[in-house]
């Protein structure tokens, strides 16, 4: 090698390595950056208060509604299971209603009461979308089985002697089979699409207390209007259309209630549907509150505190409203009770 290929070597090897100094500044930050745009991506969730005071008594608190809720809709359960005269139509929609309070309310609590006291573990992007599926799943379903029940009630007040006739046993397992899987059909390609979208940076905050659609597009990095869209069919298929057909449906029984001669056979009636109404307007009013509203006139926080209503205090109202305001499965948890007692005193 000649004194000027040497020269050319040494010129070329010092070029290459300002270049790569320049292209990598001190302290690594390019290579930080790097690995924090192509990393998995994971999600923490924002503490809901810095107090360590506040984190003890929202965690007793949520505590004590997660297990009031699973405790009075096992008891809705085991009632209806236990005793021959409520396996009836209305009641086997009742059970299953708390089956899917149960389930939805349990793919959430768990998770939020372990992240309360401000450690922030993160959730991988797989597990965040398994979350947002079951949650989204079991809420669909829910919602669905509500207009189901509205049908139920519609049948029974305005053609009571085609009752049992109508509402056979095949029917109702079909209702409710079939609640279950559109809701799977509607909410499993959103998730999918949801989870899709890229983001910005390796960890991300959500500003709430579980993976739900709208706070997690919040972190898209790019345009997202088409997934909004999309956000509101399902929405739409999912709130407006079985609200539409409740609403239908108890437009037909109240003109057949007024029709009622007797005050009594009245007041029967629409005690018995009041409870359901409760539950509907706070289910749907809610929902559509955080999926059908403009994002543009939406917020986060707003959000998260319309989130704890239908995760805690639904689930929690529905045995309540179902059980004191209905004489049958207060007679029955009467006759539960007393059996018990009367065993262990024996």
């Amino acid at each position: 090698m000649t004194v000027r290929q040497r020269h050319g070597w040494a010129t070329f090897i010092q070029h290459t390595s300002g270049s790569h100094e320049r292209l990598n500044p001190p302290g690594g930050e390019m290579s930080s950056l790097h690995l924090n745009q192509s990393g998995p991506t994971e999600f923490v969730f924002r503490v809901l208060t810095t107090s360590p005071k506040i984190q003890i008594l929202l965690f007793c608190f949520f505590l004590l509604l997660y297990i009031m809720i699973l405790c009075g809709n096992s008891a809705i359960i085991g009632v209806v299971c236990a005793y021959s005269s409520l396996h009836t139509p209305m009641y086997f929609f009742l059970s299953n209603l708390s089956s899917l309070e149960i389930c939805y309310t349990s793919t959430t609590v768990p998770l939020m009461l372990s992240n309360i006291f401000g450690t922030q573990k993160p959730i991988s992007l797989a597990g965040c979308g398994a979350q947002m599926l079951f949650f989204l799943t079991f809420g669909g379903a829910d919602c669905f089985l509500l207009a189901v029940i509205a049908y139920d009630r519609y049948v029974a007040i305005c053609h009571p002697l085609h009752y049992t006739l109508i509402m056979t046993q095949q029917l109702c397992i079909q209702m409710v089979v079939g609640s279950l899987g559109l809701a799977i059909c509607l909410t499993l390609p959103l998730t999918a699409l949801v989870c899709s979208v890229p983001f910005c940076g390796h960890r991300l905050e959500i500003n709430h207390f579980l993976c739900d659609a709208p706070p997690v597009l919040r972190l898209a990095c790019e345009d997202t209007h088409i997934h909004q869209a999309i956000l509101y069919v399902v929405g739409i298929f999912v709130l407006v259309i079985p609200f539409l057909l409740i609403c239908i449906s108890y437009f037909f029984i109240a003109i057949t209630i007024l029709r009622i001669r007797s005050a009594e056979g009245r007041r029967r009636a629409f005690s018995t549907c009041s409870s359901h109404l409760t539950v509907v307007l706070l289910q749907y009013g809610c929902c559509s509150l955080v999926y059908l509203r403009p994002r543009s006139s939406t917020s986060e926080d707003e959000d998260r505190q319309f989130a704890l209503v239908y995760t805690f205090v639904i689930p929690l109202l529905n045995p309540l409203i179902y059980t004191l305001r209905n004489k049958d499965v207060k007679e029955a948890l009467r006759k539960s009770v007393s059996r018990k007692a009367t065993s262990e005193t024996l």
